[in-house]
């Protein structure tokens, strides 16, 4: 095992979308969403732990799920949970993450992952993550992990590539970004054949990482330059908390990647998916003849398809009529939405906090 390999684990965001299981307090990443008996958080740690020392691994979340993240993580030091003050997006969670990594090697490999995704096949993605380890071993390359669309996907972003002689096979250089695009922009994506789902998931080394941010985004490589020296010392969270005041609101997708012009993509297939909505969950799961995915609870259904349900354990239900539909049933709220409408749900949780001041 490399001493030299690190991995970042990125798990401050809330999951709004898998509401009503997923809460400000317990967001999807801290829950078994799969049924697996494991939160998917801890999939992704031990998912990770064949490639890097369990010392080389941090995880860089909100303030607010630090106790969560050693619950369910307990192999990890308390200095090893990275507790953002404030919510600023993936770009400084990247730049805090670099500044710590750089005090422990600052010739270090890096992979930074999502907490919450679906990896069907783990042996050929650690094979695909060691083999972009070595392709950007001594390159000042930045590499991402690129997935064959199987479907005009409105909820993912795109990477187009352009060939470069000399590349190993299944690497390409990356031509352009695209943000999610809408049902029609996304079949042409589709079918042109160019362009692969952006997995979020990112490889480079502490050097090049750190050559692109003073180069795209030179205020956040000033302000996390002036707190590395605090990590470590007493006066870090305090140095870290103005920092983060300071700090804008981007992502390294906008902020870096896009910008870049020696981004590098490998083209993957481990059964991957970002879990970001129930109908992606849905996807995923064992289904019925009718198509549908009874996730949890005693369920009986009738005249119904395409459908997603996730009642607490033992709860008995009976749903009739249904067709492409959400159920989903907490210990405190339920929701019935049809499939289609499911990007609404951001705008239901926070309607429900307006009329009832509630935090779920």
């Amino acid at each position: 095992m490399n001493s030299k390999i690190y991995c970042v684990i990125m798990a401050g965001g809330v999951g709004s979308r898998f509401w009503p299981l997923s809460t400000t307090q317990t967001p999807k990443q801290f829950l078994d969403i799969l049924g697996t008996g494991k939160s998917l958080i801890r999939q992704t740690f031990e998912r990770f732990s064949p490639i890097c020392p369990t010392e080389n691994i941090f995880v860089v979340t909100s303030a607010n799920y630090q106790e969560l993240v050693l619950q369910e993580i307990p192999e990890l030091s308390k200095e090893q949970v990275l507790a953002e003050p404030l919510r600023r997006n993936t770009a400084p969670c990247i730049a805090y993450a670099n500044a710590v990594i750089k005090t422990k090697d600052p010739d270090a490999r890096i992979v930074v992952t999502p907490s919450d995704h679906l990896i069907i096949n783990e042996e050929q993605f650690r094979k695909n993550i060691i083999g972009g380890l070595d392709f950007i071993d001594g390159k000042d390359t930045l590499l991402t992990l690129g997935i064959k669309p199987s479907r005009p996907e409105t909820g993912y972003g795109y990477i187009q590539v352009e060939e470069e002689e000399g590349l190993p096979e299944d690497y390409n250089k990356v031509k352009t970004f695209t943000e999610k695009p809408n049902l029609e922009m996304a079949k042409i994506l589709l079918e042109s054949g160019e362009f692969f789902w952006n997995s979020g998931i990112f490889i480079w080394s502490l050097k090049s990482i750190e050559n692109a941010f003073a180069k795209h985004l030179k205020e956040v490589s000033v302000l996390f330059d002036a707190f590395y020296p605090a990590v470590g010392k007493e006066s870090e969270e305090k140095v870290l908390y103005d920092t983060y005041v300071d700090c804008r609101n981007i992502s390294i997708d906008y902020g870096v990647m896009e910008k870049a012009n020696n981004v590098y993509v490998q083209i993957v297939d481990f059964g991957w998916s970002d879990l970001g909505t129930w109908t992606s969950l849905h996807d995923n799961s064992g289904k019925s003849n009718d198509n549908n995915a009874v996730l949890s609870g005693k369920v009986l259904l009738y005249d119904t398809e395409d459908s997603v349900v996730h009642l607490p354990k033992g709860k008995v239900g009976v749903i009739q009529g249904l067709k492409n539909y959400i159920v989903v049933q907490s210990d405190k709220a339920l929701l019935v939405c049809p499939k289609d409408n499911e990007q609404q749900i951001r705008q239901f949780t926070a309607d429900i906090k307006t009329e009832f001041d509630s935090q779920n």
